[in-house]
């Protein structure tokens, strides 16, 4: 008879590992859904006072919201004497967890003016901040080990995210997909949700406001439909990708222009707000701020107008490149819901699912986060048939994309096509992407594989 041996030492520790991250996770959660309550509850004081200042006030107040921005982020910094830098993606890979403490505030300070002058951007930037910080503090005071403070700063991550989106589960699972391209720590999944659904739970005991929606005459499943839905998350993958790249050239040519004539840094915003007060002559004041009533209309069944997107993508890049902070996920929810609209109805589909399936599948793309993106779609819409329409368009997106996005501290884990070779665990833009041998061999007989390969190497 063979002995069976059990081992009963494993379970044990799993168990203590469960309890330990269900009272760290919580605690973690309600710090940080504190803490990011407070933080909304000041911008919605200020925001909503916002919408009513008349245009010649706003044109006043762009470039004066900019000079504030350069000037608390400029010399607010100065004050971070510990050489760590203050993005929650490099706390986790390259500082073992650790994040400033003294210049926790300077980002939602900024943001909160940012979006009170009329900037546009979101909100959530400085949530994730809040959560890492906060997380990363807990973590020093409780002693913690490099790997438990790298998830104890990913759980505040998570929690930070879960509370301003109002999607615990999305949102967690967010804040750890969004480490690395094509991977997600399975270890961190765990404390992310719980602290992600402490956080969201505090958040709405603070009275935080969250909205959710119902596609109106949602169709049975179809796999018309449903093709016509990846053909949307196609389009959307496209305006991912001018979104991400819209906002690396205008930061290269800000940079360009202060290091080309010597000027100030705190002056580079006070020169974006100069110049969007310039373009809100132009463009509707829809598109300043966070834009969320033009995503709200979209959801609700109202066709879009075409170059709806490309407007508030073109504030973006502009308020983000020239330095004023705010958060970068909210656009991309206003752009995939203007996106969605316009081409649904080219599609013979509803602007309203049209509207829902842009709306994440340009958060998939753009964040490189497939997964949070698709439970996003679930938590807001909710449906198992919306899910399959959501589910099929994300992917799309994040595929057409490439290996881009509007985090430049990600990590590129896994390469998303075998056409193409990438060393794992690279930093975006220092990745060196080669096509695949046997694609190179495949297209040699056409005389385009050098070209192909030459065009690859330029972009990078």
């Amino acid at each position: 008879m063979p002995r069976f041996r059990f081992n009963y030492i494993e379970p044990l520790v799993m168990l203590a590992t469960v309890l330990q991250w269900v009272v760290l996770a919580t605690v973690t959660g309600t710090i940080v859904g504190t803490g990011t309550s407070l933080f909304l509850h000041g911008l919605f004081f200020f925001t909503d006072r916002a919408t009513l200042v008349p245009l010649w006030a706003q044109v006043i107040l762009l470039p004066l919201g900019g000079l504030l921005n350069g000037l608390l982020l400029y010399y607010g910094y100065r004050r971070n004497k510990t050489g760590l830098k203050d993005s929650v993606i490099t706390a986790v890979h390259q500082q073992a967890g650790r994040m400033p403490f003294k210049t926790m505030a300077i980002k939602p300070l900024a943001a909160i003016i940012t979006l009170s002058c009329g900037g546009s951007a979101g909100k959530e930037g400085p949530c994730s901040h809040i959560g890492g910080s906060l997380a990363a503090g807990l973590g020093r005071v409780l002693g913690l080990n490099p790997e438990l403070q790298k998830r104890i700063v990913a759980c505040g991550i998570s929690a930070g995210f879960a509370s301003v989106f109002g999607t615990p589960i999305a949102g967690a699972i967010y804040g750890v997909e969004v480490l690395a391209i094509g991977r997600i720590r399975h270890d961190f999944l765990f404390p992310a949700i719980i602290a992600g659904v402490a956080s969201f739970e505090i958040s709405k005991l603070w009275g935080i406001p969250y909205q959710y929606y119902v596609i109106p005459g949602l169709p049975d499943f179809s796999e018309i439909i449903f093709l016509k839905t990846i053909l949307i998350g196609i389009a959307c993958g496209l305006a991912a990708w001018l979104f991400v790249d819209l906002i690396r050239f205008s930061r290269s040519m800000f940079d360009l222009l202060r290091s080309r004539f010597n000027i100030w840094p705190p002056l580079m915003p006070f020169i974006g707000g100069c110049l969007l007060t310039v373009l809100v002559l132009f463009i509707p004041t829809d598109y300043l701020g966070l834009s969320l009533p033009l995503m709200d209309h979209a959801l609700e069944g109202q066709i879009m107008p075409y170059m709806g997107f490309f407007w508030k993508t073109l504030l973006v890049a502009i308020t983000l490149g020239s330095g004023f902070y705010g958060g970068i996920v909210t656009p991309q929810f206003v752009i995939g819901a203007l996106v969605g609209s316009a081409c649904a109805p080219m599609l013979g589909l509803s602007p309203a699912l049209g509207a829902a399936v842009g709306l994440v599948s340009v958060v998939a793309a753009a964040s490189n986060t497939p997964v949070a993106a698709i439970l996003m779609g679930v938590e807001l819409f909710g449906g198992p048939t919306g899910t399959v329409y959501v589910a099929g368009a994300s992917i799309a997106a994040y595929l057409v994309i490439g290996h881009r996005s509007v985090y430049p501290d990600q990590l590129i884990a896994y390469s998303k096509s075998t056409w193409m070779q990438l060393p794992p665990d690279q930093p975006l833009g220092q990745e060196k992407a080669r096509l695949s041998y046997g694609l190179l061999k495949w297209i040699s007989k056409y005389q385009i594989g050098r070209v192909l390969e030459h065009l690859l190497k330029r972009r990078r």
